[in-house]
């Protein structure tokens, strides 16, 4: 079971700014930016390679989800959001998930 499994199960405690039927947001535990939310289907999906057609309605959820955070969180500036797929990219937990990023300057290229 993954960190990501025990928060939507409340067996871990975590920071949620927002929950529908098929997802949780909550604020990342090690933040890169003044705003850094993660969004989680409740159902495990390892990683986006892994996502098949019948998981569309799902990926627009998450990004989705991703524009409800913005809002809440007033990123009129702009945001970045974040998609890691793989060790190589970053992952550290497979469980597919959305970063939230903002109320910072973001460089480019990102990593």
């Amino acid at each position: 079971m993954t960190i990501f499994e025990k928060i939507i199960a409340r067996e871990i405690p975590a920071d949620i700014v927002l929950e529908k039927e098929n997802l949780i947001a909550f604020r990342d535990v090690n933040p890169q930016a003044p705003v850094h939310v993660l969004i989680v289907p409740k159902r495990a999906l390892p990683r986006l390679l892994d996502a098949k057609t019948s998981d569309r309605e799902l990926l627009g959820d998450l990004l989705l989800a991703a524009a409800e955070v913005a809002k809440k969180f007033e990123l009129k500036n702009g945001f970045r959001v974040v998609v890691n797929s793989g060790p190589d990219a970053g992952e550290s937990v497979p469980h597919l998930h959305v970063h939230v990023l903002g109320q910072r300057q973001m460089s480019w290229p990102p990593g």
